[in-house]
């Protein structure tokens, strides 16, 4: 793509640390293969240590947040952290590589700030990237709507008034952007997070993950409150105590911070002996557990964050192959389709009995794991995702142009 000037962005990223934050790390690499210099500013994180470093042409600054929240005190010292350190290495990029855009992924809906900042001041464009509509995880994290409810919704529509072009993950997101945002609905770009299948390779499975038992069930994700796991040792508990099935073990892939806490549920629901922990965990280990995996679960709690959002464990379970038991979400029916058995609502029971009704079924989970495949090579694969983020910034730079 033939450029008059070198485009030049700035992507701000507060959750996780790059290149770990897959979706984000898509973008980079795919601005950078289209020309653009590309330079990102996000916290440090396990293996991901150094303050400075070039990974793949982009150019990473990183900065230290001292623990991880929890609860609204914790969280405003987490955002003011960030907040601060983020300004502060966004005039040291201004300074060395430069920036004509900046690319704001949330949370924290706080960072139109620093690119309303440089937006009236430094001429620069704002692009906001909605990966969490933060009212609702607010309110699935806390349940209520409070004052803080309220000030999510306040700092969203001010997020949305600063961006010149906002990126929403699906149409439920784009609906939020257009009528709780008020954005114009040429400026709002869908832009899925499709995998890539160069990551997310098919390999032999591993028999000793299932710890001597004929079945595996995996999961990989966070472990937090609004993911479900507790309701998904609930179904663990009732396959394995319930119906007697002691053939069966579960392997959950993934950190946060209620990791120890679903530890000790586990152990004190009684099967510790079949859960399998790892913790975060690398690519190869994820990898390794999914493969032999026979069925994908995705125990989100059904709420209106959920609800709303694409997860990417489902696009990694469909790449993979793996059929897939989910409670019944808008948004996880969208992707997954044929591809997935759908449990009632935060039941556990019902999640249970999907997982045996697949395990049961070689016919059924092959079937359905190749229509997975099948659609990710078709249809989400990031190949062709890549194509509406280009379009999102040609129309960033063409609004430039014009000024």
């Amino acid at each position: 793509m033939p450029h008059i000037f070198t485009r030049r962005v700035l992507i701000l990223v507060e959750n996780l640390p790059s290149p770990f934050d897959r979706r984000v790390w898509q973008e980079a690499t795919t601005l950078h293969d289209n020309g653009y210099v590309v330079s990102i500013i996000c916290p440090t994180g396990k293996g991901y240590e150094k303050e400075y470093e070039v990974v793949d042409g982009i150019h990473i600054y990183r900065y230290h947040l001292p623990f991880e929240a929890e609860g609204a005190k914790g969280y405003l010292i987490e955002y003011s952290v960030a907040l601060f350190h983020t300004f502060r290495l966004a005039w040291k990029v201004q300074f060395s590589q430069g920036f004509d855009v900046i690319h704001a992924c949330n949370p924290p809906d706080l960072l139109f700030l620093i690119g309303g900042f440089f937006k009236l001041f430094m001429r620069k464009k704002f692009l906001f990237d909605h990966h969490d509509i933060n009212p609702e995880l607010y309110e699935a994290k806390f349940g209520r709507r409070d004052f803080f409810y309220r000030l999510m919704v306040l700092f969203e529509r001010w997020t949305f008034m600063t961006a010149d072009i906002s990126i929403a993950t699906n149409e439920s997101y784009k609906k939020i952007a257009i009528e709780r945002g008020g954005m114009n609905p040429a400026k709002v770009f869908v832009v899925r997070s499709g995998p890539k299948l160069d990551r997310l390779r098919i390999l032999s499975p591993k028999p000793e993950l299932k710890r001597g038992r004929q079945y595996l069930v995996g999961y990989v994700g966070v472990m937090g409150a609004q993911e479900g796991i507790d309701l998904l040792l609930q179904s663990a508990r009732y396959l394995i105590k319930d119906l007697g099935r002691s053939d069966v073990q579960f392997g959950l892939v993934g950190g946060g911070t209620s990791l120890d806490e679903m530890k000790q549920l586990a152990t004190n629901i009684g099967i510790a002996d079949f859960v399998t922990f790892t913790g975060r965990a690398s690519d190869q280990e994820l990898l390794e557990m999914l493969n032999t995996a026979e069925v994908c679960v995705n125990p989100d709690v059904a709420n209106e964050m959920n609800d709303k959002s694409t997860m990417n464990k489902i696009m990694e379970y469909m790449a993979l192959g793996k059929p897939i038991v989910q409670f019944d979400l808008t948004e996880g029916r969208v992707s997954a389709q044929e591809a997935s058995l759908y449990a009632r609502k935060n039941d556990p029971i019902d999640m249970a009995l999907k997982i045996v009704q697949l395990l049961d079924d070689s016919g059924l989970r092959e079937r359905m794991g190749e229509f997975g495949r099948n659609r990710v090579k078709n249809e989400l694969e990031w190949q062709y995702e890549a194509p509406k983020l280009l379009a999102a910034y040609n129309a960033v730079f063409s609004d430039r142009n014009r000024q």
